[in-house]
């Protein structure tokens, strides 16, 4: 494993403010991004679409509940699976509770093509409480590019969609996907603080949280050189 060089506290001081300064200029980046993406058109949703979800059926309008916004989490699990996609499950461990979002007026769900009933025990087995819904009998997927045709295969690939109601009217305003979910979420953000950065040593395998084991991640270097 390749560390850090070791220096004294001065000169770390002087290369961490000299850093600063290059995150200063990416965070003002980032927040005109982010004032762009909040000025992007909308377009409006003209399909109700339907979902089976653990209370029956339920259209687009109703995962809102009452909230102005929503964000569904594109969770790839495919009809004939029995566990979806450990990548997706990552993002979806580091939702948390949901009162934060409520408190700023979104409500937020996951949505799979696989039936409602193969949801439900894999829900249960990682401890989730986020709505989950299944979009199996609705063209959800491929309206919102969840589900492309890569030489002329429907491929599912994982992503995150918005949008926005005005009364009964639903907008779609924005949706990201694939890589682009990377920088998404405590771990990420986290792991890219680090020395060691966001790839274990023993690999970049993500998991299920229940199928890591104690040794996992860890190379046996204790920080001590012998």
């Amino acid at each position: 494993m390749s560390l850090p060089e070791i220096v004294g506290r001065e000169r770390w001081r002087a290369a961490r403010e000299e850093l600063r300064r290059k995150e200063r200029a990416v965070e003002r980046a980032r927040a005109a991004l982010a004032a762009e993406r909040r000025r992007l058109p909308m377009a409006e949703v003209a399909d109700a679409y339907v979902f089976e979800g653990g209370d029956g059926k339920a259209t687009l309008l109703d995962l809102f509940g009452d909230r102005a916004q929503l964000v569904v989490h594109h969770f790839m699990f495919a009809p004939e699976q029995d566990t979806g996609c450990p990548c997706c499950a990552v993002l979806l461990d580091q939702i948390g509770p949901l009162a934060h979002l409520r408190a700023r007026d979104t409500a937020f769900a996951a949505v799979s093509l696989a039936p409602f009933t193969r949801l439900l025990p894999f829900k249960a087995r990682m401890g989730w409480t986020v709505p989950w819904y299944s979009s199996g009998e609705s063209d959800f997927n491929r309206d919102f590019e969840a589900t492309v045709d890569r030489d002329g295969t429907p491929v599912e690939r994982p992503g995150l969609s918005c949008f926005l109601r005005h009364g009964d009217r639903i907008f779609h305003t924005y949706s990201v996907y694939d890589d682009a979910l990377d920088g998404i979420g405590a771990l990420s953000g986290l792991l890219d603080l680090t020395a060691l950065g966001p790839r274990p040593p023993g690999g970049d395998r993500l998991r299920l949280h229940d199928e890591y084991d104690e040794h996992d991640g860890h190379d046996g270097h204790d920080g001590h050189d012998h």
